[in-house]
């Protein structure tokens, strides 16, 4: 697996690891934060930082599991609404 290789990636993914890393980062914080009470902040915390670790396995599979895109289809897709990353 090449991971530094040129990858298209659709906006919908992007928002989506978008999403799961504010859910890390969130969780995270909430772990470390003082404003609620102990017990509720760790259950929250713990249960969106896994969440989101989680979820991100997958979504890495799949960007990181299909080919490299070939600049023909890099083309086509930023025209359909794509972002390329």
């Amino acid at each position: 697996m090449d991971i530094t290789a040129q990858r298209t990636v659709a906006l919908w993914e992007l928002g989506l690891i978008a999403a799961t890393r504010g859910a890390i980062g969130f969780g995270a914080g909430l772990l470390i934060a003082d404003r609620l009470k102990k017990e509720k902040r760790k259950t929250v915390g713990w249960s969106l930082f896994l969440t989101g670790l989680a979820s991100t396995i997958p979504i890495a599979l799949h960007v990181f599991g299909r080919k490299p895109a070939t600049t023909k289809e890099q083309k086509a897709n930023s025209q359909c609404g794509e972002a390329g990353t």
